[in-house]
């Protein structure tokens, strides 16, 4: 039986009214998970080295590069995907915090690609491990904030099987990362995390306030502002494109998301992760003149 998509029916027969009911309940909820919201909203802006990741991958741009465009793009942060870090040594990463420091960029954080959702108990305990070392690169780096995913579910696994298995990952990972003062920020993604409630339900069980969800706002299978203005309230962080994820690349109403952040009282980074299909050199500034338009609007700052 496919589990996932029956219960993507339920939802969508469900409608709106219930879903809604997610939102509620975050609002409630979310002073137990990450700290209480702060009424004076702080949206910054930032960009992921996602953005170029074509660029990275095929060598034609270094993290050092990257560093030095953000200071021509003109943000205020970045988020380092691990993906094209050189290596995990304690020189080379201070080399790149100290080229930051010299430029007034700050890391806002950085993005591993270590996915929780493992049926194996010893695949499990691997994968903690995995992520206190990217916890350690996110120390070195001085970035406060490191994404982890959700991952997806294997085939014949219960959703709620699922969920047990991150957290088994999750809680011990939080534990660590709070001895070094940086924020796990599990992604809103594809697989276990592509609804709210599971995320929220996630977040609480982990219970801890190094605990958060790295907003990406693009991924959501159904009703998708609905799951956005759910999550809000749990953001550590957020990755903002400007279309919804294919087939449809349906473009996103941002105005209407900046307006759910800044109800949510979110203090944190509006990070650019462009995956358009311009070229990023020209397509990347486009998306952060409409975030920085909308964070000058909609922030305190």
């Amino acid at each position: 039986m496919n589990v996932a998509f029956n219960r993507r029916g339920f939802l969508q027969a469900a409608g709106l009214a219930a879903a809604s009911s997610v939102v509620a309940e975050a609002r409630a909820g979310a002073q137990t998970v990450g700290g209480m919201a702060h009424p004076q909203t702080r949206l910054l802006t930032g960009c992921c080295a996602y953005s170029y990741g074509n660029y990275l991958g095929a060598g034609k741009m270094t993290m050092e590069d990257f560093i030095l465009r953000a200071v021509d793009l003109g943000v205020v942060g970045v988020d380092m995907t691990a993906y094209w870090l050189k290596s995990k040594e304690a020189n080379y990463l201070h080399n790149l915090r100290h080229l930051a420091q010299k430029h007034g960029i700050l890391f806002s954080g950085a993005a591993c690609g270590t996915a929780m959702c493992a049926p194996d108990a010893a695949k499990r305990s691997a994968l903690v491990t995995e992520i206190k070392q990217w916890i350690d690169v996110a120390d070195l780096l001085g970035a406060s904030h490191l994404r982890v995913f959700g991952g997806e579910l294997p085939p014949g696994a219960t959703v709620a099987k699922g969920k047990d298995w991150v957290v088994e990952v999750m809680k011990p990972a939080c534990d660590y990362a709070a001895m070094k003062g940086v924020t796990l920020g599990i992604e809103s993604h594809h697989g276990i995390t592509s609804m709210a409630s599971d995320i929220i339900e996630i977040l609480h069980r982990v219970d801890s306030p190094y605990a958060g969800c790295n907003l990406d706002i693009t991924h959501f299978p159904i009703d998708p502002y609905v799951q956005i203005e759910a999550l809000a309230p749990y953001a550590t962080m957020t990755h903002i494109r400007d279309h919804f994820d294919k087939p449809k690349r349906e473009p996103i109403d941002l105005e209407r998301v900046w307006r759910m952040f800044a109800r949510a009282g979110y203090q944190g980074f509006m990070s650019a992760e462009y995956e358009g299909e311009e070229d990023p050199i020209t397509g990347v500034p486009k998306l952060l003149a409409k975030i920085k338009s909308l964070c000058k609007e909609y922030s305190s700052v």
